[in-house]
């Protein structure tokens, strides 16, 4: 993506000055955003909220103790964890959250004994007067912080310990294989039995409770809960706080004047006198005979559309659990493929697909970048790093399976199994396959860039190419700085350090770059320009999306000052977005640029589609829920995944699709792309992900979005509210969206298998592929 190309481009002469004034500015963005994610990061450590060492009775008995706290995290983890509900907000969305849905239950178990013990009746047959009375006692006693630091003890009434008794019993009877349950099970799109093992189940009961003291409980020294008040509870007070308040409109604010100073430094930086080079009268990366190494990537792109139709099927499978629950048109199909199986599965194959299209893009320029030849053994890497993928992707999908089953012991789950925590769902083990993965992808592709660092020249497009291709390969280790028993406040920094830092962040600046060195490679932008544009926007994306990393953060356990770097950078993210319609009429434009160009008009078209999602759904429907007085009511909600199927797939799906046509097109000389499947292919996938977006996901956000501001969170989750007449015929109405989003994803993995195996040429090609055939 060659952002604002042609206006960036004037932030100073085309001199190696202006090149260290870029330079110097990218370097002193990264210092100050990651000092700040560092610091306050420090911040998530020290103020994460306590785990007892000992929960007891104001008589003393024991009633749990730290260890089984985190025995029951365990325990939630090898369910599926995320992919089953939601903890904190962050999870799946078809179950309830498990926080918001046990405060509510032990909040109104606890206003009946208390109705009983002080009226003999039922709360509900209480007067206005008396119902407000024990509202008020409500309040202080789930407020009040009984949690006592030198001891580490946490002492409870015995009226709660009683409603406590009785949430958990509900929740032993709804993770087991209890009949009475089986309808609510259905509903939240549970399988019989969830968790077979009666004394885990105990420990589970435990945990839900440990996140909804913590969310109920005031922080010492502040007069909001550990969570910042979230979820919004409306029985003992839980509403946006006033920080949260004053940060949501600074962080709307500063979205304004980004988006003003980037009108104006556009209006006064366009004036210059680059002209794009005259291009070539054939395409210089054909003026190299393929390596070894190019031609055998074709299996990656191979393993990319199989991915990616798998993860596609998977997706209309996940979804149409929320309507049947337990079945596929009437067959039980949750006994073996359960929701939370196929929506890890769902979500680990699109990372993987995805991060397997940017792998092959890059392996492919290797000996671009090294002068048109393979470094000694480098078709060998390629191969063991591709086999090496195929294990990881098989072992940790297996492992998924019989975690989630109840198959595996659960002290293997968090190493083979399931971590429970999302998009790094895969156990340790296979975890540590694919950063060895990553980093290997990272020696392959040095070997063939640092030689050509070495040689005379400019080099700072290369070099900034370089730096984003070692941030790949090392920024996925953040996912081992927690364990299986750590604090799920810490484990959730260190998570977004993958999610967004390493996904939004570096991957973004390694695909503006790749980018612009393939079209400066094709002779279509000057160096100058390319250089420039790549590393001002650079600058651009980790300025907001360094220590924008917090602002998923903001009810994480984490205090105001997170809140607020988190809302205020974050912002700032949105800024360079508003503009990429420009960026996608300069990668259209190119097309036009050298009549060689028409036999790549579709991968253009495709990083076309990458500019206009990540100005809807990364920018518009990023900020959607992007302050904190937003999230604070639509955190868990369905406008969440309304954000990330339009970012995700939108911007990383089409653009890893973008560079499986385009490596597809030189590594097959003389491809002819079928007109007809291209245009079936990126019209329906577009069409698709719209009416997936607008018919359903996103009215039903809305929706939610009400009842969460009007009655709370645990409403807006609830079996009532989400199995009214009206969401469930917008659920069922996401059936035409996926029919064709489906078709378009059929036709591009057709036409991927189709070039690769049976590739239509032209006639004048056909002795360059016969000869690239041979040398096959």
């Amino acid at each position: 993506m060659c952002c604002f190309r042609e206006w960036m481009a004037n932030w100073g002469a085309q001199t190696m000055a202006n090149y260290r004034r870029l330079w110097f500015t990218l370097i002193a963005v990264l210092a100050i955003t990651f000092a700040l994610l560092g610091y306050f990061g420090a911040e998530v450590y020290r103020a994460a909220p306590p785990i007892p060492e000992r929960v007891v009775s104001e008589t003393g008995e024991l009633l749990m103790t730290k260890d089984s706290i985190l025995d029951g995290q365990t325990a939630w983890q090898s369910v599926g964890g995320m992919q089953l509900g939601s903890i904190w907000g962050h999870g799946a969305y078809q179950a309830p959250d498990w926080t918001a849905d046990w405060l509510h239950r032990e909040l109104v178990a606890w206003l009946d004994l208390a109705a009983w013990d002080t009226y003999d009746q039922p709360f509900d047959a209480l007067t206005g007067a008396q119902q407000n009375q024990l509202n008020y006692e409500l309040n202080q006693a789930y407020r009040t912080n009984t949690y006592h630091p030198d001891s580490g003890e946490l002492v409870l009434s015995e009226r709660r310990i009683e409603a406590i008794r009785s949430t958990a019993g509900y929740y032993s009877k709804l993770f087991s294989d209890d009949p009475a349950l089986q309808p609510t099970r259905a509903n939240y799109a549970m399988k019989e039995n969830t968790l077979p093992d009666a004394g885990r189940r105990q420990q589970l009961t435990e945990f839900f409770f440990w996140t909804a003291w913590a969310a109920s409980t005031e922080r010492p020294g502040s007069d909001a809960t550990y969570t910042n008040n979230w979820p919004h509870e409306p029985l003992i007070n839980n509403e946006p706080t006033a920080e949260n308040v004053v940060w949501s409109v600074v962080s709307i604010i500063l979205l304004i004047a980004g988006v003003g100073g980037l009108v104006w430094a556009w209006a006064f930086l366009s004036r210059h006198d680059d002209r794009d080079p005259e291009a070539p009268r054939k395409d210089p990366l054909t003026s190299f005979a393929l390596t070894a190494s190019q031609k055998a990537l074709g299996k990656y792109l191979f393993l990319v559309v199989a991915l990616f139709t798998f993860q596609v099927m998977l997706g209309g499978f996940t979804a149409h659990y929320t309507v049947e629950g337990q079945s596929f048109y009437g067959i039980n199909v949750s006994e073996w493929f359960p929701y939370s199986l196929v929506r890890t599965w769902h979500i680990q194959s699109a990372l993987f697909w995805i991060a397997t299209g940017f792998l092959a893009a890059g392996l492919f320029l290797a000996p671009i970048i090294n002068g048109g030849k393979d470094p000694v053994y480098q078709k060998l890497g390629v191969d063991v790093l591709f086999w090496a993928l195929v294990v990881v992707v098989v072992g940790s999908f297996i492992g998924n399976y019989l975690a989630i089953a109840q198959i595996m012991p659960a002290e293997w789950n968090f190493w083979l199994g399931h971590q429970g925590y999302e998009f790094v769902d895969l156990g340790r083990l296979w975890q540590i396959g694919k950063f060895t993965g990553i980093a290997f992808w990272l020696v392959l592709m040095l070997r063939g860039i640092v030689p050509a660092l070495r040689q005379p020249g400019d080099k700072n497009l290369l070099a900034l190419l370089t730096a984003s291709v070692v941030a790949i390969g090392l920024f996925y280790g953040a996912g081992f700085f927690y364990g299986e028993r750590t604090h799920i406040s810490i484990m959730e920094y260190w998570r977004w350090w993958i999610v967004h830092l390493w996904v939004e962040g570096f991957f973004e600046v390694f695909a503006t770059t790749a980018l612009a060195f393939i079209f400066c490679s094709m002779g279509l932008v000057s160096r100058t320009v390319a250089t420039s544009a790549s590393l001002a926007s650079a600058s651009l994306f980790m300025l907001g999306g360094v220590p924008g990393t917090f602002h998923h953060l903001y009810f994480a356990g984490t205090t105001t000052p997170v809140m607020a770097v988190g809302a205020t950078f974050s912002a700032l993210e949105v800024v360079p977005l508003v503009v990429l319609g420009y960026e996608a009429w300069e990668n259209w434009r190119l097309k036009q640029r050298a009549p060689w160009m028409e036999n790549v008009r579709w991968p253009l078209m495709f990083f076309v589609a990458v500019a206009f999602w990540n100005m809807l759904g990364a920018g518009v429907f990023g900020f959607m829920i992007n302050p904190p007085i937003s999230l604070y009511y639509v955190q868990g909600l369905n406008t969440t995944p309304t954000h990330a199927h339009a970012a995700l797939f939108g911007v990383y799906g089409f653009l890893a699709l973008g560079f499986t046509l385009l490596v597809l097109r030189y590594i097959r000389p003389g491809l002819v792309f079928d007109e007809r499947l291209m245009k079936t292919g990126f019209w329906w996938l577009n069409a698709g992900l719209v009416l997936m977006l607008a018919t359903s996901l996103l009215p039903i956000g809305i929706l939610q979005f009400l009842a969460s501001a009007g009655k709370g969170l645990w409403y807006a989750r609830s079996e009532g509210f989400m199995q009214t007449d009206l969401l469930q015929t917008l659920r069922w109405v996401r059936t035409f969206g996926d029919v064709v989003f489906i078709v378009g994803a059929l036709a591009v993995t057709w036409q991927v298998v189709k070039g690769l195996f049976f590739p239509t040429l032209k006639e004048e090609e056909l002795p360059v592929a016969a000869a690239a055939a041979d040398q096959t």
